[in-house]
């Protein structure tokens, strides 16, 4: 079986082709790039001869209907979305209303439970950042939702009227006193950064203080930046989404 799997996000999508078992040829496009050429512009990047698309699509059911006319015609074949269930793949949702939960958290879980098979702190940071903690059973524990550090500096920006909007840096090790900055730009960007890190290590302090021996699963597009900052080591996975429509794929129910 040889499928094209889509993590559709709300800053970017990035895609994987699933072939005898492996994921290959992943690559990944900006949202404001599609919104201003079209989705030709993704379909030129993506294969053609696949047995099937599965898609994880945080990006609204308009988008949804546009995507899979565009890349079913495509890749000839049927575009089938993924949607949080109220338990699947040795994961049990918490939520009492599943479908709420949005649909990319739901295939991370999935993705970090079948590669771990153990109590686990799943945290995907991007344009929002979420935290799902699993039991060494596969439930789902709850999560946290924040806004992702980009998100933090944008808000900072347009309600004030003396901070600049500012452009991330890339990764670097930890900043140690470097996280005192000695310009506004600087401060936020630091600011934004530490307030994320500093949700997460309060949230596997707060596992650990409860019995837990969480491995922290690392994924979405600015973990990096954040990757160094944490006082574990995680499993950085950038590629969690991928895995998870994988899984599913694979062990189809």
């Amino acid at each position: 079986m040889k499928a094209l799997l889509l993590d559709v996000g709300n800053s970017r999508i990035k895609w994987g082709v699933l072939d005898d078992g492996d994921i290959r040829r992943t690559g990944h496009i900006s949202q404001d790039r599609i919104r201003e050429k079209g989705l030709q512009v993704l379909t030129t990047k993506l294969p053609r001869r696949v047995d099937e698309v599965l898609v994880s699509n945080v990006a609204g059911t308009s988008f949804a209907t546009r995507l899979s006319g565009v890349v079913g015609m495509h890749c000839d074949c049927d575009v089938r979305f993924a949607r949080s269930e109220k338990r699947g793949w040795g994961v049990h949702n918490s939520y009492t209303q599943p479908r709420r939960m949005g649909v990319d958290r739901w295939v991370a879980m999935i993705g970090a439970w079948a590669e771990v098979q153990k109590t686990c702190l799943v945290v995907d940071v991007g344009t929002a950042v979420t935290l799902d903690a699993i039991d060494g059973k596969g439930i789902h524990l709850g999560g946290q939702i924040i806004p992702g550090v980009s998100t933090m500096a944008t808000a900072l920006s347009s309600a004030t009227s003396d901070i600049p909007q500012v452009r991330p840096l890339p990764p670097r090790k930890k900043a140690g006193l470097r996280m005192f900055a000695h310009n506004t730009a600087a401060a936020v960007r630091e600011g934004a950064q530490n307030a994320v890190a500093g949700a997460i290590d309060r949230a596997i302090r707060t596992l650990q203080s409860n019995g837990y021996k969480p491995t922290t699963v690392l994924t979405g597009g600015d973990a990096s930046r954040i990757l160094e900052a944490l006082s574990v080591t995680p499993l950085h996975r950038p590629h969690l989404v991928l895995q998870g429509l994988a899984h599913m794929l694979e062990r189809a129910q």
